[in-house]
């Protein structure tokens, strides 16, 4: 009997291989789900931040041009600017709670989609028919790449998805790759500071390379933010672990910093450049950070991630095409330059400009330069008389700067 039992346990265990093994394309269906949320909940953040920098940057033109006494924060353009941007900015940190990070960061390349299409139809800007071939079929064809390698990363994305509880952030935290990855880090990052300070190496590379490393920190602690408020909403409470506060503090601290190295980054180099160079250096470095932190891709067949690299590669020329040919800006000098003076100190004491430079004033937003508006700020040029020399006793400056109407 014993032996006749035996087959019959075995025959009897077959079905429930069966369930368990049904069970898993399940998993997958709405781990693909999940993703297609965060991907969308990205790519509105990333539309409704595009438009609201383009509102802002409008309502400063607009009072730039106008006799309008009233400041930038009292028009009603501006604060519905303010509304989309902090609406934007939730919609991308929710996205990061449901898609993995590796997924959401290159679909920053949104943003720089819509700010293409939205400086040649929303402001309004100028262009003549022999300089379309030029410069907008390239940023066409750059739109066109972007959107192909965007959706060959929600489709070739990866899949793994994890509780963002606070024993398996601990858990991410103190593993050795991520130790080892933190190191090299820490001692690239204080090369590159030490560079920029001290050797006044302020390349765009080395700015931008900064700001990929502080980057790639924030979007790690973003997740886990907000992966630890979507788990407490859902019941599982998740913020009385000190690991949640150490991640905020981490979050705030990494984005004030980044911030002020691209404020940095844009008093010295074109809007269009620290777009695309950035854009590929943070992405780069932040799908590094999740792959080592959150282990993005363990599981992933070698088709899906070749594919979603190639996505990324796609992407990236996308951008490129689209900021290639975009104006260089001209620098605002609303006074006389004291270079064309003889005799007078130079404008620069020690690389630190004496006159206020306003050449990242409206830099923000599409990625166009506004040269289109010559009746704006066009530079008061104050005629030089040269006088003759008096008595001989008497030293008389050889120039004087005569006083003259906005009509002459």
């Amino acid at each position: 009997m014993e032996g006749g039992n035996g087959p019959n346990l075995q025959l009897q265990q077959l079905p429930l291989a069966t369930a368990a093994v049904s069970v898993q394309p399940h998993t997958d269906s709405f781990s693909y789900k999940e993703n297609l949320i965060g991907a969308l909940l990205a790519i509105f953040g990333h539309l409704v931040i595009s438009i609201a920098l383009n509102l802002q940057k409008y309502s400063h033109i607009r009072l730039a041009g106008s006799k309008d006494p009233r400041a930038y924060f009292r028009t009603k353009t501006w604060w519905c600017g303010l509304f989309l941007l902090v609406l934007g900015e939730l919609g991308v940190f929710s996205s990061y709670a449901f898609a993995p990070l590796s997924l959401i960061v290159p679909l920053s390349a949104v943003s720089v989609i819509a700010s293409a299409i939205i400086g040649i139809i929303f402001i309004k800007e100028k262009w003549k028919p022999k300089d379309f071939l030029r410069r907008y079929v390239l940023s066409f064809v750059g739109c066109g790449l972007a959107i192909v390698g965007t959706y060959l990363l929600i489709t070739f994305g990866p899949n793994s998805h994890e509780k963002m509880t606070g024993e398996n952030i601990t858990r991410h935290l103190v593993s050795w790759p991520f130790l080892l990855y933190m190191l090299v880090e820490i001692i690239i990052f204080c090369l590159l500071l030490y560079f920029y300070k001290e050797k006044n190496a302020n390349y765009i590379v080395v700015i931008l390379l900064l700001v990929a490393l502080l980057g790639s920190m924030t979007v790690v602690t973003v997740k886990a933010v907000a992966g630890m408020i979507v788990v407490s909403i859902q019941g599982n409470l998740q913020l009385d672990y000190p690991i949640f506060y150490i991640m905020l503090v981490c979050m705030i601290a990494t984005a004030i910093f980044q911030a002020t190295f691209l404020s940095q980054a844009s008093q010295l180099y074109d809007s269009s450049q620290i777009a695309s160079i950035g854009y590929i250096l943070s992405t780069t470095v932040a799908i590094t950070a999740g792959a080592t932190f959150y282990l993005d891709f363990t599981g992933e067949d070698v088709l899906h991630i070749c594919m979603f690299a190639l996505g990324c590669l796609i992407a990236f020329l996308g951008v490129f095409l689209i900021t290639r040919n975009r104006k260089k800006s001209v620098p605002f000098e609303p006074y006389i330059s004291m270079d064309a003076m003889p005799g007078m100190q130079n404008m620069h004491d020690k690389g630190i400009a004496v006159q206020p430079d306003l050449k990242a004033s409206f830099s923000y937003g599409a990625l166009e330069n506004n040269d289109n508006m010559p009746e704006i700020y066009t530079p008061a040029t104050l005629p030089i008389v040269q006088e003759q020399h008096g008595s001989k006793g008497v030293s008389v400056p050889p120039y004087r700067v005569l006083e003259h109407s906005k009509k002459e």
